[in-house]
């Protein structure tokens, strides 16, 4: 009983600490479309992924030129507000305000699903407050200004294609029984898909949308329609028993949800490709393996990093291509421990 009574006192006592490091913060003062054209949302369930969103919020801070000072929302569960006070400090510390968002529990068999919840509740957090919700998965690195994220008049969506296929389907093949499912339950007419090229394999798929970069338009709704989506998905017996059989397909579930939701709410020219210079897969290639080489961040804008630096290549410096004060500055901040 006492030791449930001090954990309740910890966990009010952070949430006061949060909560006066939020007040000082972009975050914590009245927010004005008008004033504030991008605000960046983000998602982490572990230890790992917080101290990812460090470097996040350190690298557009330090390259984001006229978007440095964005206002950063960290969507969490409770679980880990609770145990992570240190590095939710930290965050805090550097200007991000700090949500709680939940996933019902049936969903929880499937990965990523808590981030489908937590991107709802950004953009409905953030309708009104900015023009541009920009939801970016915690291995995010800025290395430059993010002049794409302000998109043009007319449209909606900026996006990065899935890096590869995985359970994406060619679009000059048959759709297999998986994608034909979806589609059939999501209600996706024919008539909206159009092809995209993966950045790793060079390979035309379908519609299949990388969820780690994402750039809405709030007021829309687009990511409010994606948990409605995966619902649909995971509590079919159909899609269930083809996920039981391909763990790919558990995997990558709540990607083809993001496709409905999609195709569904937006019309094709509303919908911009970001340049190669978004969402570059460093070292992709040595990790997943890819036809093409992720070895050069020139001109890049933002890169994703998986878990390449927990154990990268010794020579990976080296082997790194681009500004020099760029690559000195990662090897600052993303060799952690």
């Amino acid at each position: 009983m006492k030791t449930a009574f001090f954990s309740g006192i910890s966990l009010v006592l952070c949430v006061a600490v949060l909560a006066a490091c939020v007040a000082d913060s972009p975050e914590g003062r009245e927010f004005n479309p008008a004033r504030i054209p991008i605000l960046l949302a983000t998602f982490a369930e572990q230890p790992r992924q917080l101290e990812n969103i460090l470097v996040l919020v350190r690298s557009i801070r330090t390259f984001g030129g006229e978007h440095g000072n964005a206002p950063v929302r960290l969507y969490i569960p409770e679980e880990l507000a609770a145990k992570e006070k240190e590095l939710l400090k930290k965050a805090a510390e550097l200007g991000v305000a700090i949500h709680t968002s939940r996933a019902p529990s049936e969903a929880g068999w499937f990965y990523y699903s808590s981030k489908v919840f937590a991107a709802a509740r950004a953009e409905a957090d953030a309708a009104g407050k900015a023009r541009y919700l920009v939801w970016l998965d915690d291995d995010t690195v800025f290395l430059d200004e993010p002049d794409e994220f302000l998109l043009p008049d007319g449209a909606a969506l900026g996006y990065r294609p899935v890096m590869h296929r995985n359970i994406g389907s060619l679009f000059d093949q048959e759709i297999d029984p998986f994608w034909s499912r979806a589609y059939r339950l999501m209600g996706v007419r024919p008539d909206s898909l159009f092809p995209m090229t993966t950045p790793a394999d060079n390979e035309r798929i379908r519609p299949y949308f990388n969820a780690g970069c994402l750039i809405v338009r709030p007021e829309r709704g687009v990511l409010r329609e994606w948990p409605r989506r995966f619902t649909l998905l995971y509590q079919d017996p159909e899609l269930v028993k083809m996920c039981r059989q391909d763990v790919t397909k558990r995997i990558f579930l709540h990607q083809a949800a993001l496709t409905g939701a999609i195709l569904n709410h937006l019309e094709r020219d509303e919908m911009i490709e970001l340049s190669a210079r978004f969402n570059y897969p460093i070292f992709f290639e040595q990790m997943f393996g890819a036809k093409r080489i992720f070895n050069d961040i020139t001109g890049v804008v933002t890169f994703r990093h998986e878990s390449y630096f927990r154990n990268p290549d010794p020579d990976w410096e080296a082997k790194l291509k681009g500004s020099r004060d760029r690559i000195a500055w990662l090897k600052e901040h993303l060799l952690i421990d």
